[in-house]
């Protein structure tokens, strides 16, 4: 989390600059309307907005998430309860693991019914492990990190209006995730034995699915004066395997949010968000060891997260329609398949300019 920080500083230090210069009055366009901070969700929900006829919107957001420490279930698990979790003999257990993503989006409006999505994302990942010496006991023999780095999946996708009264709208979501990712991974490992090997790493450290993955669902957006709020629920099917013989499960997530706009241009936001996930079906014959990420029973489960954040929208001049949002989440409720690293923390940095 530290090593975010000066960023968070910085976002918030050119939000405040951004607030500052669309109301100094030097610019000619203040008869223009507002550009309303809130009138898009929090930075950390996707899809959540149309736009109309030939307008395009660009956008990148910076995400970072941390876990450490083990958990089964609903209950934190210590590394000598872990070793002997299930009946297993583990003799590598993670400790840690951040992911750093990249993530770049467009979207298109070829009518006012209808937004086209296209999302990448540069993914950046980092597991801490400790290997425990021979093939029982506690005795700590060394510890070692993994990474993986590289493209994820390609989505695309589109955005269907189904209702509007008011200030109440709803559309549909609808993606397609192509399996554009690795799944092959390899890093250095420390054994048991004191050997270092190469080795296939777990599920969670590959950059991809491996599957062509439907995204389904639907998004609700309502205002009434300086208040706006939104729910969305999106659900990720897994119907084949991919080429190594697994697929990820399916996902169902639900994410409602409430926001108040001081002025215009700033918003302040409250999010819950809670997800279920299937275990994983299959296998990888190549992911394989004394480790708890390398059985796919202990992967997905349920959580519930709480987010904070703030959208910022310039208002005149070059800083028109370019907008800044921040937000971050932390769990609230864990109830996870197996043992696993369980998730600490997690932010989200966006900008987006509509144009």
């Amino acid at each position: 989390m530290k090593q975010i920080t000066p960023f968070l500083y910085a976002v918030f230090a050119i939000s405040i600059t951004s607030e500052a210069m669309a109301h100094d009055g030097s610019h000619p366009d203040t008869v223009a309307p507002p550009v309303r901070a809130a009138s898009h969700a929090p930075i950390g929900v996707m899809g959540d907005h149309m736009h109309k006829t030939g307008e395009w919107m660009v956008s990148y957001r910076y995400m970072q998430g941390g876990m450490e420490g083990l958990r089964e279930g609903n209950d934190g698990r210590d590394p000598v309860q872990a070793l002997q979790t299930g009946g297993n003999n583990y003799r590598i257990l993670p400790t840690s693991m951040t992911m750093k993503m990249h993530m770049w989006g467009a979207m298109y409006a070829p009518t006012d019914t209808v937004t086209l999505t296209l999302m990448g994302a540069y993914l950046d990942k980092e597991m801490s492990h400790t290997t425990y010496a021979g093939m029982a006991g506690s005795a700590i023999g060394g510890e070692f990190t993994t990474h993986s780095r590289g493209w994820g999946d390609l989505k695309v996708g589109a955005l269907t209006h189904l209702w509007k009264e008011g200030e109440h709208a709803l559309h549909a979501n609808m993606t397609l995730s192509i399996p554009t990712g690795s799944i092959t991974e390899q890093d250095t490992v420390l054994m048991p034995n004191g050997q270092q090997a190469s080795r296939r790493m777990p599920y969670g450290m590959q950059l991809g699915s491996g599957t062509w993955d439907p995204t389904i669902g639907a998004t609700y957006n309502g205002r009434s004066d300086a208040w706006s709020w939104g729910a969305q629920y999106l659900a990720t099917l897994r119907p084949g395997r991919n080429d190594e013989g697994y697929n990820l499960g399916n996902r169902h997530a639900v994410t409602a949010w409430s926001a108040y706009s001081f002025e215009p241009g700033l918003s302040l936001s409250a999010r819950l968000a809670a997800h279920t996930q299937q275990q994983i079906s299959g296998a990888d014959r190549q992911i394989a060891g004394p480790v708890p990420t390398a059985d796919p029973r202990n992967y997905g489960g349920e959580q519930a997260d709480v987010f904070l954040g703030a959208n910022i929208a310039g208002q005149s001049g070059l800083l028109r329609n370019h907008r800044l949002g921040v937000e971050v989440g932390l769990p609230v409720y864990r109830n996870l398949n197996g043992l696993q690293l369980e998730r600490d923390w997690s932010v989200t940095i966006g900008y987006q300019y509509s144009f």
